[in-house]
């Protein structure tokens, strides 16, 4: 199946698999508020999971891909919360704390956030010791280790007396945007109990390269394609890989991650092609 195919599918099975986690939940403004946060979106993350899962053989690893987009979905009602990135626009459609309120927004995510790891337990996924392990992998890749350290250094840098240099920023987006998408992309490794490192050599990659494309589509692509506000962070007079390298040097350092994405997939030889070709779909998205 080719790589549109594919997300397409895996992205319906991994919104059914959310919208069943939340069927017998009880219809309060925070359900609603989550099941809303939950809509859309491309489900790379999710993608990632079950691909890499396929590469083993495993054909049971949903929860965890559902795990995984309940995780990217609490992480992005937070970050468009006033406090942090203050956003009114998320997909084409108002955030969660403008459709409802911050209250709400902040309720949800700490409930979407739980529901990752409660998905992570499900017998589905194999031994106790695998699930465990997944539990682990999240929790690292999206805490004080991760994410959430990548989205403080990113906030320290709005008030930083002089923009992030290359190294700050890639140590920032690494966490930001980098350690979700690394453990995606290593879950279907841990499932199978074999040597992830290819696979976090090529998500290290994919997640970089990932980060330099949405630095160029804040500068040269369409707000109503990308269904949020653009441009934002030069208005804040923040330091991007755009900024830092120039749009020609980003284009080309994105393409050049792709080709190291690539090759770190080479152990898997016809297998991997799925996978190679999501890692050019990043860099060559519209949104």
């Amino acid at each position: 199946m080719s790589f549109p195919a594919q997300l397409a599918a895996d992205a319906a099975a991994i919104q059914a698999g959310l919208q069943a986690a939340l069927a017998d939940h009880a219809e309060e403004p925070v359900i609603h508020a989550m099941r809303y946060a939950l809509n859309g979106g491309k489900r790379l993350r999710g993608f990632l999971v079950l691909e890499s899962a396929r590469l083993f053989g495993v054909d049971s690893a949903l929860p965890a891909a559902c795990s995984v987009e309940a995780l990217h979905a609490y992480s992005l009602v937070h970050d468009d919360l006033p406090c942090m990135d203050d956003d009114d626009l998320r997909r084409g459609l108002p955030t969660v704390h403008r459709k409802w309120d911050e209250a709400t927004a902040v309720l949800a995510g700490d409930a979407l956030q739980t529901l990752a790891f409660a998905l992570l337990t499900d017998p589905a996924l194999g031994p106790a010791d695998r699930r465990i392990a997944l539990v682990a992998g999240l929790a690292k890749a999206s805490g004080a280790e991760g994410m959430v350290l990548g989205q403080a250094l990113d906030i320290a840098a709005e008030t930083a007396a002089t923009p992030l240099t290359l190294p700050q920023i890639t140590r920032l987006q690494a966490g930001k945007t980098g350690a979700l998408i690394r453990f995606s992309a290593e879950a279907g490794a841990i499932l199978a109990a074999e040597d992830p490192a290819p696979l976090r050599s090529y998500a290290t990659a994919l997640g970089l390269a990932f980060q330099i494309a949405d630095d160029i589509l804040d500068v040269t692509g369409d707000p109503a394609k990308a269904g949020k506000r653009l441009q934002k962070d030069a208005a804040a007079g923040k330091a991007t890989f755009v900024s830092l390298l120039g749009l020609e040097a980003a284009q080309a350092r994105a393409r050049s991650l792709v080709d190291e994405a690539a090759t770190a997939l080479s152990p898997y030889g016809a297998r991997a092609v799925t996978l190679i070709e999501a890692a050019h779909f990043v860099v060559t998205r519209e949104s």
